[in-house]
């Protein structure tokens, strides 16, 4: 007896044309699902170019309430083509309160809730922080069904029990074992990153994408799930986008891996039945000392 789902990642690059993004990501959305994609993953902030490579006011008006007129089309889209679709937004929450956000649109059309990014970066080229908000940490019960509750979440969908987390979060070991301790069978996460076209070490490249693939695949061994990044591709301004997005099986093996140029599609079977096997053959969640870890809410352990 096999429980088995079909993921579909969209790797895409993006124009100045917000509404033409958006368009060229249903286009790929119905691709993925002619393919037999169950559940399809678009890359972080898909329906425009990545912003925060500037600290511009202008740029906030490309924001919008969740849900909204995004999640209202999505969710027609998901429910004519009866898939799962997995959308990175900028969120509107209230004036000047704004946020980097993931929703959930199940296959029947309706509006699971969604996540807000909680680890956010301020780098040269990713000057989050002037737009964003970090996510509210969790504040009641956490298998709340309430649709935007605060903090880390799963989303029961048609398919599978899903974790949604978001590019910077990606590097934190603390944000996938919770959202997997939730029940997650798969945990997506929609990113943005690449190559700062002004390095000139091409070491320093290959070791940053490294560092990049493995720590995500890193979360797959540990927490005995898989693991679906979608990055996006393309030039933007000193930002060579990266590709290369993949999907890693619990042991961290590399079931697809996506060329660093070009637009892809792809659809990848997975087997949720076989979750049990590699739990049991790796009993890392049996073995856990919760008994030890309150250290780990300190900022650091000074001596």
């Amino acid at each position: 007896m096999t429980k088995k789902v079909n993921v579909g990642l969209v790797q895409m690059s993006c124009t100045a044309d917000v509404e033409a993004n958006f368009q060229k990501a249903t286009i790929k959305i119905r691709e993925a699902a002619q393919k037999g994609a169950n559940i399809i993953c678009l890359q972080e902030l898909f329906k425009s170019l990545y912003f925060c490579d500037v600290e511009d006011h202008g740029n906030f008006a490309l924001a919008e309430p969740i849900p909204g007129p995004s999640t209202d089309q999505l969710s027609v889209l998901a429910k004519e083509l009866g898939v799962v679709i997995i959308a990175s937004l900028f969120e509107k929450r209230a004036h000047g309160l704004y946020h980097n956000t993931t929703a959930v649109l199940d296959a029947d059309g309706t509006y699971l809730g969604k996540y807000r990014k909680m680890h956010i970066p301020d780098d040269p080229g990713y000057y989050e922080k002037f737009y964003f908000t970090p996510g509210d940490a969790p504040t009641g019960d956490s298998q709340s069904e309430v649709a935007d509750r605060d903090g880390y979440r799963i989303f029961d969908t048609k398919f599978a029990k899903i974790g949604v987390l978001i590019c910077w979060d990606q590097w934190y070991p603390e944000a996938a074992r919770i959202t997997s301790l939730m029940g997650a069978e798969i945990l997506f996460y929609p990113t943005a990153i690449g190559w700062d076209t002004n390095e000139t070490d091409p070491a320093t490249n290959e070791e940053q994408y490294g560092a990049w693939q493995t720590i995500q695949r890193g979360h797959a061994v540990a927490n005995g799930v898989y693991v679906v990044s979608v990055n996006r591709v393309g030039r933007e301004a000193d930002q060579q986008f990266w590709g290369g997005s993949f999907i890693a099986n619990p042991h961290g093996k590399l079931l697809y891996l996506a060329p660093h140029e070009g637009e892809v599609t792809h659809v990848q079977e997975l087997d949720l039945e076989k979750l049990d096997h590699y739990r049991t053959t790796w009993p890392f969640l049996r073995d856990r000392r919760i008994d030890s870890y309150k250290p780990i809410l300190k900022r650091y352990i000074d001596s």
